[in-house]
């Protein structure tokens, strides 16, 4: 994980899959699908370090250890790629691996026939997928089928705190969200912001409802919701999470002025690591950047986190979490034969390999392996990382962000209303009647 990460999408940005001698690198997207070598099949993915590194050298090392079975890869820069992909599925001009996020963009091609059904393959191969933390398939999973193979890191959100200051207010982390309601008191008596939030970035403020959600009603509320089902987000438990948020938000837990600031600009971690506010629920990519402009700060151990509270009578699993599961991989349903066989052979001997695992790592981010606790352990950020494996292997639930779960239309209409909700200018009530009108959408 790059250590100047400004936001999750550029995060997202960094995990970019790109290989072999036909490097092209392209900004808005005007090459085609390229040709596949005979026997090869082509792939698209993203720029950005340090992934877009790892994943070259991956791919130099399987084309020339399978030199009939090449991929030839094109990059492209984030937003200029989901443009770019869009239109050629639609056009059935697809590169044969597809690069993704899974979830509803993921459900859209499924439904169409676009991309392969990779369950079969997955039976076929149960040492591939025994492999991988097994709460990477549910945004890989449409309607009980795999369509992706999940691949790179884990980034699930992360409840952060500044130890100097919960020793200066003799305070531990909150197990409960009666503790962390209590906390805001504590630290608004000394004059600290209880809570950092880059609410201008909207996407930060969602992170708060997808634990909250899960802790009450478990993920079986947002199953609902993905699949479409009439009025799901009127569930008992979506009101209640909005109602608990806007009490924290009326306890001014969260710093003053919240809603200007950003988190492309890491002005939410500067809050944190510079005192200003005692706790931050982000994602686990800010690691990186705190450890980068911080200062000594997680150097000297000033950093610490802690699992996201319990809430009194909820349904979730405390051992649940939320986040980016992993990235994905799709084949596409236009692909040739050859080409098919190429990119699943690419799936098996070239992805996560010993290698790429160890590069990972020593980028400060976790892959999606199972069974990898003493290559963690022999890093400078051991505790960190053996943290966020541990609460990714471990969860019964990891849930993917909601808005790469849900189709762009349905998230765009989501981060809106949550700004609202966290302004408290819409009720509960408004909140899951406006969010009603985008499912199916």
């Amino acid at each position: 994980m790059e250590s100047r990460l400004s936001s999750r999408r550029s995060f997202l940005a960094l995990a970019a899959l790109t290989p072999l001698a036909a490097w092209t690198v392209t900004a808005c997207g005007t090459a085609g699908p390229g040709t596949a070598p005979a026997g090869g099949a082509t792939f698209w993915s993203l720029t950005g370090e340090p992934n877009e590194s790892i994943r070259k050298k991956s791919l130099d090392a399987f084309n020339a250890a399978n030199p009939d079975s090449k991929i030839v890869a094109t990059v492209f820069q984030n937003d200029a790629y989901k443009t770019k992909i869009k239109t050629a599925i639609g056009a059935g001009q697809a590169p044969t691996i597809i690069y993704g996020w899974g979830g509803g963009t993921l459900k859209t091609y499924a439904q169409a026939g676009q991309v392969e059904d990779l369950t079969g393959w997955f039976d076929a191969n149960p040492d591939v997928k025994a492999k991988l933390f097994p709460s990477s398939f549910g945004a890989a999973t449409v309607d009980g089928k795999i369509y992706a193979v999940p691949t790179q890191t884990v980034a699930p959100i992360v409840f952060y705190y500044n130890k100097e200051l919960f020793a200066k207010a003799n305070a531990q982390p909150p197990k409960t969200w009666d503790e962390l309601m209590a906390l805001t008191k504590t630290f608004n008596d000394m004059g600290v912001a209880p809570l950092s939030l880059g609410g201008q970035s909207r996407w930060t403020s969602m992170m708060w409802l997808e634990y909250l959600l899960d802790r009450i009603g478990g993920p079986e509320v947002f199953q609902a919701i993905f699949d479409g089902k009439a009025k799901a987000w009127s569930d008992p438990a979506v009101l209640e999470t909005c109602a608990k948020i806007q009490e924290l938000v009326s306890a001014n837990g969260f710093i003053k002025g919240f809603s200007s600031i950003t988190a492309d600009s890491n002005a939410d971690q500067a809050l944190l690591f510079t005192g200003k506010a005692a706790m931050m629920l982000h994602g686990a990519w800010t690691y990186g950047g705190m450890k980068h402009d911080g200062g000594t700060f997680v150097k000297d151990g000033k950093l610490g986190w802690f699992d996201f509270p319990a809430v009194s009578g909820g349904k979730g699993d405390p051992l649940n979490t939320v986040g980016n599961p992993a990235q994905y991989l799709s084949i596409s349903a236009k692909a040739s034969d050859a080409e098919k066989d190429a990119a699943k052979k690419f799936f098996k001997d070239g992805l996560l390999t010993t290698d790429e695992i160890t590069a990972y790592i020593s980028s400060g981010a976790v892959p999606i392996v199972q069974g990898i606790e003493d290559k963690l352990a022999s890093s400078e950020d051991k505790d960190f990382l053996k943290y966020v494996y541990t609460l990714s292997k471990n969860a019964p639930s990891l849930q993917q962000s909601w808005d790469q779960a849900l189709s762009p239309t349905a998230a765009e209409a989501l981060l809106s209303n949550i700004d609202q909700l966290f302004l408290k200018s819409i009720t509960p009530a408004q909140f899951a009647e406006n969010m009603n009108a985008t499912l199916g959408k």
